[in-house]
């Protein structure tokens, strides 16, 4: 994000396909480039945490919890009401938790919703979350309760009475841009925030070795998510690995990993640029329950 992220604007995109996103002036990325937000958004994050088949198999009386990091312009967040609408079969409500530093891009997507098409349905929800912070959508028999939670997420406390997560949209800019949102320390905190009797997974556009190490290091179990647009793999993690469909397997480790020019952890501070990773960097990776068997293969593209 830029430094004063009340003063980022944005442009609209034309994607292939006749959809469009939109671009941030500031740093030039471009919001879910390829396919378009609402693809994205359901292929990704939805599908990649599997939402829809975890909430409807939760336990009696509790509905889901999803953190949505880096609301942006709500594609994620507005996927998922989708999704729960069409085939949500609880009563129990679902508990969304959007955090990002600023409403600009949100407010740039409801002032371009008829472009944007994804907005449309929403607009009335979308008008009360800018104005009050909060809103409600109705899903099914249940209600999806929507709320903003302000500030910079990687520097936040425990967001208590914020409850754990079962699913993690993680949205952030790119690690070249928004830095401080990939770091092994943030990761860490993050981790430690989950709780164990509550299995989250968390889903990210990445396929970066650099950022699946880092998310290892911190105490997830990594594996490899859904494709999307031009990338033919993305990023999961959970805190319980029958979470994990793909998990990365040995051979990444001792093969991808090892050999890699760009395998370091991402570190909060660091300067000078990434590199391979460090021997002990390495032995604490080798240590790591997901690697200390024979496990399913998943590989990684280079």
């Amino acid at each position: 994000m830029t430094d004063d992220p009340a003063r980022e604007t944005f442009e609209l995109v034309p994607l292939a396909g006749g959809v469009y996103s939109l671009r941030s002036l500031a740093n030039g990325q471009t919001f879910h480039p390829v396919v378009g937000p609402a693809a994205e958004a359901m292929r990704l994050h939805v599908g990649g945490t599997r939402l829809l088949e975890r909430a409807n198999a939760l336990p009696p009386g509790r509905g889901p919890v999803i953190w949505d990091v880096g609301l942006g312009a709500a594609a994620n967040a507005l996927a998922a009401i989708h999704a729960l609408a069409a085939g949500y079969r609880r009563t129990e409500d679902v508990f969304l938790y959007s955090h990002d530093r600023s409403l600009a891009a949100l407010e740039f997507a409801l002032a371009h919703a008829v472009e944007l098409d994804y907005p449309r349905p929403y607009e009335p929800a979308l008008r009360a979350l800018l104005d009050g912070g909060e809103t409600a959508v109705s899903v099914g028999c249940a209600r999806v309760h929507w709320r903003v939670v302000p500030g910079d997420f990687a520097v936040a406390d425990d967001p208590s009475p914020v409850p754990p997560p079962d699913a993690i949209f993680y949205d952030p800019y790119s690690p070249t841009v928004n830095p401080e949102m990939w770091t092994l320390e943030l990761f860490t905190a993050l981790r430690g925030r989950l709780r164990e009797d509550v299995p989250c997974l968390l889903t990210n556009y990445t396929r970066s070795t650099a950022v699946r190490v880092t998310l290892l290091l911190a105490g997830f179990h990594v594996g490899v998510g859904p494709s999307t647009g031009e990338k033919d793999e993305t990023t999961v993690a959970s805190n319980d690995p029958a979470l994990v469909e793909r998990p990365l397997s040995r051979d990444w480790l001792e093969n991808k990993v090892y050999a890699s020019t760009n395998a370091a952890p991402l570190r909060a501070g660091a300067t000078g640029g990434r590199g391979p990773i460090s021997e002990g960097d390495f032995a604490r990776l080798r240590g790591h329950p997901q690697f200390a068997s024979p496990s399913r293969s998943a590989t990684e593209t280079p």
